[in-house]
C-alpha cells in the first residue's frame, strides 16, 4: 500500500488530476449504466408507452449529472492548490447547476407525458382532454422558462463581478424597471395573453378555427404565437395576442363534434328522396360518422339547377373533413351511375318556324357572364 502511495506521489500533478477525473467520470457512467438497465427492466415489465417515455426523459439528464457528482466527490483526492481548488470547485458547481436544471426540465416533460396519457385526445369526446392539454402545455413552457432564468441567475451570482453589477443596478432600479417595461411591453402583453388563453380558453389544442380566411386545427400554442395547421399542410403563424384582440371563428368551442355540409348542384329532375336515402345508407356504414346528424334537403333553386345540401356530423374536425369528401364523392358517383339525366345540363329551345330558314333545326347556346343567347350554328 505504501509502495502504491509512493508511486502516486511520483506521478506529475497534471497527470494525477486527469487520472482522478477520468476515473470519477468512468465510475459515474458505470453507475448510470446500471441505473439505465434497472429503468429499462422496469419499463419492459410495465409494457406501456408511457413507461418508456418516462425512462427516456430520465436517462438523458442523469447521464450528465451522475458523472459530475462523482467528479465533485473526487476533488479532495486531487492535487490542487487553494486557488485552483476554488476555481475548479466553482466550475463543478456550475456544471452541477446546469445538469440539475436539465433534470428539472425533463421532470416537467415527464409530468406532461403522464397527464397527456391520462387526457387522451383520441377519445370520442375530447373536449376536456384538449382543455387540460392546452393548460398543461402553457404551464410547462412557463415553468421551463422560470427554470432557465433561475439557473442563469444562480450561475451569474457565482461570479463576483456579476454580483457587483447587480448591486450597482439596485440604485437605479426605478429607471431600469421603466426601461425594461417599455422594452418588454409586447413580450409582457403576449405573456399575459397566453395566461388568459390558457385559463379562459377561447382556443384549445385541436380546435377547428377560421382565421384570416383560412381554416385549420390549432396545432401548437407557445408563449408568443399560435400555430394553425391548414388542411393542405401549410402552417399559419399568428401572435398569441391576436386571439384576444381580434375576432375569429371557433367551431369546437363548446363541443368537439362538428356539423359539416356538402353542396351539390343538380338538374330539376333529380330524385331527392332517393339521394336522401342513399346518403343515410352510406353514412350508417362509415366509421367517421358519429351517428348524430344526417340529412339532405333542397336549399335553393336557380335557373338551371337546384341546390342540395347534405348535412352530416362527426366526432372531430379531422374526421368531419374526410367524411364530407367521401359523401361528396359517393353522391356524385351514385347520381352519375343511376340518374345521369339529373346531372346539371343546359336546355336549348330550337326554333323550326319558317320553311325558308337555311339553319332550320340547328342551334347552340353561348354562356357569357351569366347570360344565354341562342344563335345558329353551322
Amino acid at each position: 500500500m505504501k509502495e502504491l502511495l509512493s508511486y502516486f506521489e511520483e506521478v506529475p500533478t497534471l497527470v494525477l488530476n486527469l487520472i482522478i477525473i477520468t476515473a470519477a467520470i468512468l465510475l459515474g457512467l458505470l453507475i448510470h449504466s446500471v441505473v439505465v438497465r434497472l429503468l429499462r427492466y422496469y419499463a419492459d415489465k410495465r409494457q406501456t408507452v408511457l413507461s418508456h417515455q418516462v425512462v427516456d426523459y430520465v436517462i438523458r439528464p442523469l447521464q450528465l449529472f451522475i458523472p459530475v457528482v462523482f467528479v465533485n466527490a473526487a476533488i479532495p483526492l486531487m492535487r490542487l492548490t487553494r486557488a485552483e481548488t476554488v476555481r475548479f470547485d466553482k466550475f463543478i458547481e456550475i456544471a452541477m447547476t446546469l445538469s440539475f436544471a436539465f433534470i428539472l426540465i425533463n421532470l416537467v416533460n415527464v409530468f406532461q407525458a403522464i397527464l397527456f396519457n391520462v387526457y387522451d385526445i383520441n377519445q370520442k369526446d375530447n373536449l376536456k382532454a384538449r382543455r387540460v392539454r392546452t393548460q398543461i402545455q402553457y404551464i410547462r413552457q412557463v415553468v421551463k422558462a422560470l427554470i432557465i432564468i433561475i439557473t442563469l441567475a444562480v450561475i451569474l451570482m457565482r461570479f463576483d463581478s456579476m454580483r457587483k453589477l447587480g448591486t450597482g443596478l439596485l440604485g437605479g432600479v426605478a429607471i431600469g424597471a421603466t426601461i425594461v417595461g417599455f422594452a418588454a411591453q409586447q413580450s409582457l402583453g403576449n405573456l399575459l395573453a397566453g395566461f388568459q388563453i390558457a385559463f379562459t380558453q377561447p382556443i384549445r389544442l385541436g380546435d377547428w378555427l377560421v382565421v384570416e380566411g383560412e381554416a385549420g386545427w390549432v396545432e401548437e400554442i407557445t408563449l408568443t404565437y399560435v400555430v394553425l395547421k391548414i388542411w393542405d399542410k401549410r402552417r399559419l403563424i399568428l401572435p398569441i395576442n391576436y386571439f384576444i384582440t381580434k375576432p375569429f371563428q371557433n367551431w369546437t368551442r363548446r363541443t368537439s363534434d362538428l356539423l359539416g355540409t356538402v353542396y351539390l348542384y343538380m338538374d330539376y329532375s333529380v330524385p331527392v328522396e332517393e339521394v336522401r336515402n342513399e346518403l343515410k345508407s352510406f353514412v350508417q356504414g362509415n366509421p367517421l360518422w358519429d351517428e348524430q346528424v344526417c340529412g339532405l334537403v333542397v336549399t335553393d333553386s336557380k335557373e338551371h339547377t337546384i341546390e342540395l345540401r347534405a348535412l352530416v356530423s362527426s366526432r372531430n374536425s379531422g374526421d368531419l373533413f374526410d367524411l364530407r369528401c367521401l359523401v361528396r364523392e359517393h353522391l356524385i358517383s351514385y347520381i352519375e351511375k343511376n340518374y345521369p339525366g339529373s346531372l346539371p345540363r343546359t336546355r336549348t329551345a330550337l326554333d323550326n318556324k319558317g320553311d325558308d330558314n337555311p339553319f332550320k333545326g340547328f342551334a347552340y347556346k353561348l354562356e357569357d357572364a351569366g347570360t344565354a343567347e341562342s344563335r345558329p350554328s353551322l
